[in-house]
């Protein structure tokens, strides 16, 4: 399954400047969402980090893997409706700076399901290179 912005917005409750996927690319409901992002110089977090030397701030990037897991849990049936909170982080490693101009790819591989809670693998990549890469949970509500 594909999904445009239009049709993400249906999932995820977050708005510009929070909604952080541009688009998602593949998705297995429950299973897994792969992502992207394209990074523009315009977005308001480049006003301060850093002025002069413009990197993706870490903690978006981390945001963007979560929607897009928590996408991969929104469009299983029993899930339609609902909303994904952020339950933590785990094992999270930043190798590469993302910088305006950068598709980030991003892929949430649900790992395990326990009730409403669901635990993904999540990886960033900018040119085929993992750039971050995170354990995330999720509470359904």
């Amino acid at each position: 399954m594909q999904l445009n912005s239009n049709e993400i917005e249906k999932i995820l409750p977050h708005r510009y400047p929070f909604l952080l996927v541009d688009k998602i690319t593949d998705c297995e409901p429950g299973e897994y969402a792969k992502g992207i992002k394209c990074v523009s110089a315009n977005e308001m977090q480049f006003m301060g980090h850093f002025p002069g030397q413009h990197v993706m701030p870490g903690v978006l990037v981390i945001e963007a893997l979560a929607q897009t897991g928590a996408v991969a849990m929104l469009t299983l049936e029993e899930n339609k409706g609902k909303v994904a909170f952020f339950g933590g982080i785990k094992n999270a490693r930043f190798r590469k700076q993302i910088v305006p101009g950068d598709v980030i790819e991003m892929e949430c591989t649900i790992i395990e399901k326990r009730g409403p809670v669901g635990f993904g693998k999540a990886i960033a990549k900018v040119d085929g290179k993992k750039a971050v890469e995170a354990v995330l949970s999720f509470a359904i509500s």
